[in-house]
């Protein structure tokens, strides 16, 4: 149980890339909250949002497309990692094409996911239709 807090902070590029390799096998299943699975998890997001924030500052698009693009420039993903994501091609087609809206359900998924900016992504549910 000690090696599994055996936590480091971030001080570059490796680390931080070491820290999101680390956190990968939780996203298909987090830990449950509490355990030391769980606490560790947690204290690795938080070290690893501190890092983004402090090297990577960006302030967030106020549209919900513009959010998921530049978060897809910056990750390097494409049209067909957001398919995945999201379980279906032509609906990730119909949102970056601004031809459907997010619903709820996907905005929570691309901010836990992919840390799509929630702030953008509830103002694209706000609008009253796709432009």
């Amino acid at each position: 149980m000690s090696a599994a807090m055996d936590i480091r902070p971030i001080h570059n590029e490796t680390d931080y890339d070491a820290a999101l390799k680390e956190v990968e096998q939780y996203f298909d299943k987090e830990p449950e909250r509490g355990t030391w699975e769980g606490d560790r998890f947690e204290i690795m997001l938080a070290l690893i949002g501190a890092y983004e924030q402090e090297h990577w500052r960006i302030d967030p698009p106020d549209d919900a497309v513009d959010a998921i693009i530049a978060v897809m420039e910056f990750k390097r993903l494409k049209q067909s990692d957001l398919a995945i994501l999201l379980g279906s091609r032509s609906r990730a087609s119909e949102i970056l094409n601004r031809k459907r809206r997010l619903t709820m359900e996907q905005a929570r998924l691309l901010n836990r996911e992919w840390s799509v900016p929630a702030e953008s992504l509830i103002a694209g549910l706000r609008t009253g239709r796709p432009r």
